[in-house]
């Protein structure tokens, strides 16, 4: 099967990398076996960039290719070192390129300067590690955060080639011998139908004005509707500031005149949309033949009284091509001057978290119906969502630093003056939703733990080392007072 050399719409997937685990460690030293936390955070997973590349024509590169995936990021490890990030993949378009979240219609980018750059996936964030997780109030997390999933979605790329003047007409008109002509692009020339199957580009200068020209293939009646070449092709046409009409004076062909074609492909043009408020020229072609000039002074009055410029020129002599070039420089540089300076080019970052404050609802609870043990209440939000990603459900240390951080945001008491009530089920989140029995006022966990997300192995150490103080003093005393210490048989640090 042969590849093809020209490509304007692709559909794969996008996947950015995972946030790696963060790492719940305890320093462990000689003589010090629980020295404090020192697990290190995971790093954060690459990112699905596009990039303009101005030297790029075609999407030839991402056919056949059904997924392109970022690199994840590393976990975290204990001694405080923190996981690599993953690695961005970078993928270069041509300018004109549209992007389409195919999942929810929506357009995601349009891409048509040389250098900007889309993230079209974020890549997860990283977990934190039980050093990060460490404060005045909890000195010994035993747990660490999970890495959030990168994002993937399907999209479609599609390529509108960039132009300030498009070429229609009818197959076999002259548009490619009209680039070749006044550019130094040089397009495939045949006397046969469609001969071009690809749009040609060529940039042409007339005067102090530089202007891009393409053509658009394969335009017949019908072709909107999906006949012949040209409705592949009509999306090219969108971005040219201006529109050139080439006829054919030396058509052979049965039922076809200068006046018929002009309205044939104006009804396409229509029939496709948003095109009326581009300015039109008309370039009667191939004068050159036997009789053409007598069929253009037939023509050329009622193309003028139907407002159109009306040129006549030879792709072949060179007759009429620059007074054709003048007057496509004067209607870009009128439509640039009219047009409004672009914006500077995006750069598309990921959402920032927002603080505690930042705004006055940062979650949202709705009663959806009867659920287990009673109502069923959805809370949506991104902070609690975030946080449910992040939360390892097998450790119950875990579970209640989440619960404290929901208690802060005020979930539970907004879930009261709603009217919930315990054992109502309560689900956060959207279809992957975590569903919880509604505790109010009772601290998960709190059975087996003195302070939520604290590990309990340092509060065994206070104990002993007080008894050990406590011993010391003794010690010393007896010593002053001649009592033999060691033989009245006190408890050793160990014994209880």
């Amino acid at each position: 099967m042969a590849i093809p050399s020209f490509v304007d719409s692709v559909r794969f997937t996008v996947a950015a990398g995972n946030g790696g685990h963060g790492c719940a460690s305890v320093k462990r030293e000689k003589f010090k076996p629980l020295g404090g936390p020192d697990g290190g955070n995971g790093g954060d997973g690459g990112s699905v960039i596009l990039r303009v590349d101005g030297g790029l024509t075609t999407l030839l590169e991402f056919h056949r290719q059904s997924i392109r995936r970022a690199g994840n990021g590393q976990p975290g490890q204990g001694d405080f070192k923190h996981g690599a990030a993953g690695e961005d993949i970078l993928l270069e378009v041509p300018s004109g390129t549209v992007v389409t979240d195919l999942a929810t219609g929506e357009q995601l980018a349009d891409l048509t300067q040389d250098g900007q750059e889309f993230v079209v996936a974020t890549g997860g964030k990283g977990g934190l590690g039980n050093a990060a997780l460490a404060s005045a109030t909890r000195k010994a997390p035993g747990f660490a955060l999970l890495g959030e999933e990168g994002e993937q979605r399907e999209i479609r790329l599609e390529l509108k080639v960039v132009a300030d003047v498009g070429l229609v007409g009818f197959p076999s008109a002259g548009k490619s011998s009209l680039i070749a002509a006044i550019s130094r692009a040089r397009p495939k020339i045949a006397d046969y139908p469609f001969t071009t199957l690809v749009p040609n580009l060529g940039v042409v200068s007339a005067g102090d004005v530089t202007y891009t020209v393409a053509d658009v293939p394969g335009l017949i009646e019908g072709a909107s509707l999906g006949k012949g070449l040209g409705f592949d092709f009509l999306r090219h046409i969108e971005r040219c500031q201006a529109i050139v009409h080439v006829i054919d004076l030396g058509t052979y062909e049965p039922g076809r005149d200068p006046l018929g074609d002009l309205e044939v492909i104006e009804g396409e043009l229509k029939a496709h949309g948003g095109l009326d408020d581009r300015p039109r020229l008309v370039a009667l072609n191939k004068v050159d033949l036997p009789d053409a000039h007598e069929m253009a002074d037939i023509v050329r009055p009622e193309l003028e009284a139907a407002g159109h410029r009306v040129f006549t020129i030879s792709t072949k002599t060179g007759e009429g091509l620059g007074e054709l070039k003048f007057a496509m420089a004067a209607l870009v540089e009128e439509r640039r001057a009219a047009t409004p300076a672009p914006e500077p080019r995006p750069v598309i970052r990921p959402k920032a978290v927002g603080r505690r404050g930042d705004t006055p609802d940062e979650f949202t609870i709705a009663r959806k119906g009867d659920g287990e043990g009673g109502f069923l209440w959805r809370v949506r939000g991104e902070k609690p969502e975030r946080w449910i990603r992040q939360t390892d459900f097998n450790n119950p240390e875990a579970v209640g630093y989440l619960a404290d951080r929901l208690n802060r945001l005020g979930v539970e008491r907004k879930l009261l003056e709603m009217g919930a009530i315990a054992g109502d089920a309560v689900a956060i989140g959207g279809e992957d939703a975590v569903v919880f029995d509604f505790a109010p006022q009772i601290e998960t966990g709190a059975e087996i733990l003195s302070r939520r997300g604290e590990d309990q192995r340092f509060q065994q150490q206070r104990p002993a080392a007080q008894r050990r103080k406590v011993r010391d003093a003794e010690y010393h005393a007896a010593k002053a007072s001649g009592v033999d210490y060691l033989s009245e048989g006190l408890p050793d640090d160990d014994e209880e």
